[in-house]
């Protein structure tokens, strides 16, 4: 078996001599289905072959809570480099606040989808609970949620809120508002509106967002051209890459409802380079309401989302968790903010 314990054996002789790591003879031995059935057997094994016993002092002690709480932002494509949508930013500072009242601190991490964020916070306990802001394509994000799940890792996110949904979440009403922006446009005479967002499976807030839109058209009897929607993903250049293939479509469209401001302010140079006139030719609505979307040319009409809000209830929402007990999934509304790229005037 390799080398043997000297005095009382301890987790860490076990993951010596099963060649892992001293965190997965942790879950192996308190039942986590996160470790394979073939480790967890020869982990047990060994256990047995060395008469080891679980120190329930040092269990209860691991136990305790930290008062600690983990943000994790996963990177997103941004100009400067950062890699953090600057919607994030905004909630950043609320989450801190509501922290400072309760309490608690906070650690913030900056996270890669492809790194094992969704173990290293159970093993480590360094903190309490999760807060997870952004994470890209939902369909690789989903697997690593089912993991937290499996672990018990108690935790909350922030995004789009199903019935389907894999634990806490806590997000904005995303087709109110699709819907909320396509009244707007209509209510400024536009009646062939488009959609820039990839509103799929993948990216399910776009997804909501689009078939507000869509309601709204249908609501006022106009319906929706299906080539009068292009994917774009949360990035001025995706937003301006889309609007030129939009344009090139050659379809007439006098609205644009984007997915986010980065990609409505994107749209916004490549309308200008065509010489269209917003809003006389094209009227403009994205969403956020980040900081540049009121410095624009023009200034960007968008949804607002509740993010003063939104910080606070996913601090309670995770606290809740934590004490066991569970709050359901909570949505809040979005805040239509009519600026020049609609109404003509700031």
């Amino acid at each position: 078996m390799g080398r043997l314990p000297t005095g009382k054996p301890t987790s860490f002789d076990i993951a010596y001599l099963a060649g892992v790591s001293q965190p997965t003879v942790s879950r192996a031995l308190r039942g986590d289905k996160s470790v394979s059935a073939a480790t967890r057997e020869k982990i047990e094994q060994i256990a047995r072959e060395l008469n080891y016993t679980v120190d329930k002092n040092a269990s209860s002690l691991r136990s305790q809570r930290s008062n600690t709480l983990a943000l994790l932002l996963f990177e997103d494509p941004t100009p400067d480099q950062s890699m953090i949508n600057p919607f994030f930013l905004a909630m950043l500072g609320s989450i801190t606040r509501h922290c400072a009242t309760c309490g608690l601190d906070l650690l913030i991490s900056f996270q890669r989808m492809e790194d094992d964020w969704h173990v290293r916070y159970q093993d480590s306990h360094r903190a309490d609970g999760l807060i997870l802001l952004g994470y890209g394509d939902y369909a690789l994000y989903e697997s690593r949620l089912e993991q937290l799940v499996r672990q018990g890792t108690h935790f909350v996110r922030w995004g789009s809120v199903g019935d389907d949904n894999i634990g806490a979440t806590v997000g904005s009403d995303n087709f109110g508002a699709g819907r909320l922006a396509g009244e707007h446009l209509i209510a400024q005479g536009r009646r062939k509106i488009a959609f820039l967002g990839q509103a799929d499976e993948h990216y399910p807030e776009f997804a909501d967002r689009y078939r507000g839109l869509r309601d709204a058209l249908d609501q006022a009897g106009l319906g929706f051209d299906e080539r009068l929607r292009l994917d774009a993903l949360t990035t001025e250049e995706e937003g301006y890459c889309a609007a030129r293939a939009l344009l090139a479509r050659e379809t007439p469209f006098d609205g644009l409802f984007a997915g986010s401001d980065l990609i409505a302010i994107g749209a916004l140079r490549a309308l200008a380079e065509a010489g269209l006139a917003v809003p006389e030719d094209v009227a403009v609505v994205g969403f956020d309401d980040i900081s540049t979307a009121s410095v624009t040319t023009p200034p960007l009409t968008t949804l607002m989302q509740d993010t003063r809000n939104a910080g606070a209830l996913l601090v309670d929402t995770l606290i809740a968790q934590i004490e066991n007990t569970p709050r359901p999934a909570r949505t809040l509304p979005a805040q239509l903010i009519v600026r020049a790229s609609t109404s003509g005037a700031v």
